[in-house]
């Protein structure tokens, strides 16, 4: 792409003359790339003595050099807040039986809320996604929760089925979801450093819905529908109130901190932080490069092959959870389970997903000490290497539980659960391992490329709600293979999605060859690898040099000039 034509004159900056961006899900790196439509990077007109500060500067004070404790103090609160919001999204259904005896709506009306839902939960999270780059991670966080929890008592109090759909598409559009919460994992883990973090907050997106259905069984037998809304309240403001006493990490929040602070106390009164030197918040947000940041997620889908099919793949994988919610009823009816043992078959789900996560914590162990020893052999396709054995497990399952749908006398019940947790592996799997992927391939882009991978997720489990029940009713209807047939064809569509895993894992090379956004990226690696070595040594030696024996925190940078076009800049959220 071409270089954006910008002054031939020099300007005076820092010795670092970069500043460090992110986009919707925050996945961090710095790039000095030169993407056509880029935002300039954060700088002072030409005859304005002001300069930015960069990360390289004020490493100590960023959330990569928090202690280790207070990281995952903050990750667990992200974990909580995960878990309510795909609690929220799954624990509908069990609201459903309410609806139609209290309203009348038919199954097919009733599930509309759980679609509606999903799909806004797919828009929703890229619509809060420049808000938390501009403002923070904490304060749109915060936002977001309240107004979830808010619209909770719209739902409780409803007298009709048309204002459940109301609040509970308000609810999906104010649901945050990954664009903030895997942005705080990259505010605080360097991109070699994120997997076991990544896998911590993947695990809380994945079990939020399930442990719904589990519980969801309890509260539809003993409890009236409206406690559907007001346990997910609960959950909602218990979540609200750990993530409120969890501290900002959001990069270049904490650099704006920083330059006031420095400028307070005349250490260097012409340092200002990037939103800072951006000026009003208006004019940051409501521009056409904020619009870009909203719309790349989908670029990324219909352009990018690699996004692209492993997104299909991580979507089908989480709509069959979806699917789930209402086949299981169907299938272990027929064994005549009550709504409580269907709830509590979601457990064997549940148990995959801790067996996967726990697959793939040796496998990170080795990656980063490979990274250390030979970091030129760790290529992007290496993360898929898990992907290709446990990817097989989701078609694998699905043969089983279809065969299990016959049920008695000639299937055992546990049949179909064993099924349901080779999926459950297999979901896991599938979305730890596409975004790390997609991480490592994309680079800062990365977050747009899994953007692309959530909205998939989303919206094709908001597709899956309403459709399973017709899917599961009018195939083979009245026959034996009424329940077997639909997951037969689940597990066709399964086997299809999975083989781009496997081409992915040997010609990957060859499809980011192609991709300019990975090609930029393998520039950036080779660039900015030195100084960001040099920034992390230097915070490590201020933690373990005496405070005595410290020099002044004076700015000492040197400056230099420089061209501008060495300064066009495209960050991760362009």
């Amino acid at each position: 792409m071409a270089r954006r034509k910008t002054s031939d004159k020099s300007i005076q900056t820092s010795v670092h003359p970069v500043a460090s961006n992110s986009d919707s899900d925050g996945l961090v790196a710095l790039s000095p790339l030169n993407k056509e439509g880029a935002a300039q990077v954060a700088q002072a007109p030409e005859d304005d003595p002001r300069r930015v500060l960069t990360e390289e500067e004020a490493y100590a004070v960023l959330g990569f050099n928090f202690p280790v404790w207070k990281k995952w103090w903050i990750i667990t609160s992200v974990f909580i807040v995960q878990l309510s919001m795909n609690f929220n999204a799954a624990i509908y259904g069990s609201a459903v039986p309410g609806f139609k005896a209290e309203f009348g709506t038919s199954h097919a009306r009733s599930m509309l809320g759980m679609m509606v839902f999903l799909i806004l939960y797919a828009f929703g999270c890229e619509l809060w996604a420049p808000w938390s780059e501009e403002l923070g991670r904490w304060p749109i966080m915060q936002a977001s929760l309240s107004l979830v929890n808010v619209w909770q008592f719209g739902n409780g109090f409803a007298r009709s089925f048309t204002y459940i759909l109301v609040f509970r598409a308000l609810g999906g559009l104010s649901s945050a979801g990954g664009s903030v919460t895997l942005g705080m994992v990259a505010d605080m883990w360097e991109p070699e450093d994120q997997q076991y973090a990544v896998a911590y907050v993947v695990l809380s997106s994945v079990a939020g819905s399930v442990i719904a259905p589990i519980a969801g069984g309890f509260i539809q037998t003993y409890l009236p529908w409206e406690w559907v809304f007001w346990i997910s309240l609960i959950f909602g403001a218990v979540a609200q109130l750990f993530h409120a006493f969890t501290p900002e990490t959001r990069a270049s929040v904490l650099l704006d901190r920083e330059a006031k602070r420095r400028r307070k106390l005349g250490i260097d009164p012409n340092i200002y932080g990037p939103n800072e030197i951006e000026g009003p918040l208006a004019k940051r947000i409501f521009t056409m490069h904020s619009l870009k940041l909203m719309f790349r997620p989908y670029k990324f889908l219909g352009t990018e092959p690699i996004v692209l099919f492993l997104s299909l793949l991580s979507g089908f994988a989480d709509a069959l959870i979806y699917v789930g919610l209402e086949s299981f009823g169907l299938v272990m009816g027929r064994w005549n389970f009550t709504a409580i043992q269907t709830g509590l078959s979601f457990i064997s789900i549940l148990l995959g997903y801790i067996v996967a996560y726990a697959i793939f914590m040796p496998r990170y162990y080795y990656d980063r000490k490979m990274m250390q020893e030979t970091p030129d052999k760790c290529t992007p396709e290496r993360r898929l290497w898990l992907l290709l054995w446990l990817g097989p497990l989701m078609p694998i399952g699905l043969l089983i539980w279809s065969f299990g749908a016959f049920g008695p006398p000639d299937v055992h019940w546990i049949v179909p659960l064993i099924g349901a947790f080779l999926i459950g592996v297999a979901n896991f799997a599938i979305y730890m391992a596409t975004i790390d992927y997609m991480i490592a391939a994309y680079g800062p882009f990365a977050a747009s490329a899994t953007g692309g991978n959530g909205f998939c997720r989303d919206l094709l489990a908001g597709v899956s709600a309403p459709a399973t029940r017709p899917l599961y009713e009018n195939i083979a209807n009245g026959t034996k293979w009424q329940l077997t047939a639909p997951s037969l064809i689940l597990t066709a569509i399964g086997v299809l999605l999975t083989i781009p895993v496997y081409v992915f894992y040997y010609y990957g090379a060859w499809f980011r060859k192609r991709s300019p956004y990975a090609q930029e990226l393998e520039q950036v690696r080779a660039e900015k690898r030195p100084q960001r070595k040099e920034a992390i040594a230097g915070a490590e030696s201020r933690k373990t040099t005496p405070t005595n024996s410290r020099p002044a925190s004076r700015s000492t940078s040197p400056t230099r000039v420089v061209d501008r076009n060495e300064l066009s800049i495209e960050p991760i959220g362009a």
